[in-house]
């Protein structure tokens, strides 16, 4: 099934994936992109609360642009710029979900897996089996099927679109990338990536923290990162894999109980200056 990776790093500083120069990242190379992994949103889409890390992605070779529509706010990087379009796709899925949750008020509140309901639109759907799948409510994998769905809409106007939600990504691009990781105060943090082989793509990449930002977290990481072709599965498994962490030693089982879900494909744990790996996630350093 793969080999689970652990380490200390203590204060090695040199794993550094990109130049931090007048706090801006600066890529060393035009088919990279920067994202800074940070944390998933609020479970209830009632909360807001500034992206700032964005302002530290730079990806000269793909237009940039925000799209928000009240709590979605997504930052997208496409061959130009999609702002209307993404718009009107965050529109029309945020009147499915909140047309669904008015109908049924407590499925919004879950923090436990819900039947099946072969009735629900498609993007109900897809939560409620990321969240069957990793021991959670379904809203624990709404940010990763927004990104999703608003991303597969823009695949019919640019071959190449990221959507990045709140640290929730769907990622399709036709180059290797390579994935910065923000991880609260650890010192890893911003210092190590991810590299995407085009390969693996379209893919979904989600990160949770129990350390940093307003997320509804049980546990003690400072990131718990996914790797699944399905964004919504991504999402809702960092959630999962990040509250069983409270100690070092939780490292490996929750990794070990992250591979047992199918379809990830790999995970990632940082707690501290703790980093555990499994599965095919490979860190890179410049």
């Amino acid at each position: 099934m793969g080999e689970i990776r652990t380490r200390s790093l203590g204060s090695l500083g040199l794993l550094v994936i990109i130049s931090y120069i007048q706090r801006k990242f600066y890529l060393h190379d035009a088919r990279d992109i920067c994202l800074n992994l940070n944390l998933n949103p609020s479970q209830k889409m009632t909360f807001y609360q500034e992206r700032t890390y964005r302002r530290s992605c730079l990806c000269p070779h793909l237009a940039s642009f925000n799209a928000r529509v009240k709590e979605t706010d997504l930052w997208i990087l496409a061959d130009q710029d999609l702002t209307a379009q993404a718009v009107q796709s965050i529109s029309r899925h945020r009147r499915v979900l909140e047309k669904y949750l008015e109908e049924n008020p407590q499925w919004g509140e879950a923090l436990t897996p819900l039947p099946p309901d072969p009735y629900a639109p498609l993007l109900v759907q897809q939560m409620l089996n990321a969240g069957q799948k990793a021991g959670t409510g379904p809203m624990a994998a709404v940010a990763g099927a927004i990104a999703q769905a608003v991303g597969r809409d823009l695949l019919e106007a640019s071959p190449q679109v990221v959507v990045e939600n709140g640290g929730d990504l769907f990622i399709a691009s036709n180059q290797d990338l390579t994935i910065g990781l923000w991880a609260g105060d650890s010192s890893l943090s911003g210092k190590i990536g991810l590299s995407l082989p085009r390969a693996l793509q379209p893919t979904g990449l989600a990160t949770s923290s129990g350390t940093v930002g307003h997320s509804l977290s049980l546990g003690k990481t400072d990131a718990a990162t996914v790797l699944a072709k399905d964004p919504a599965l991504a999402d809702a498994v960092a959630t999962a894999m990040g509250n069983l962490v409270i100690h070092k030693k939780d490292l490996k089982p929750a990794l070990n109980w992250a591979a047992g879900i199918k379809g990830v494909r790999g995970a990632l744990l940082i707690a501290g200056e703790n980093l555990a790996a499994w599965g095919e996630i490979e860190l890179v350093r410049i």
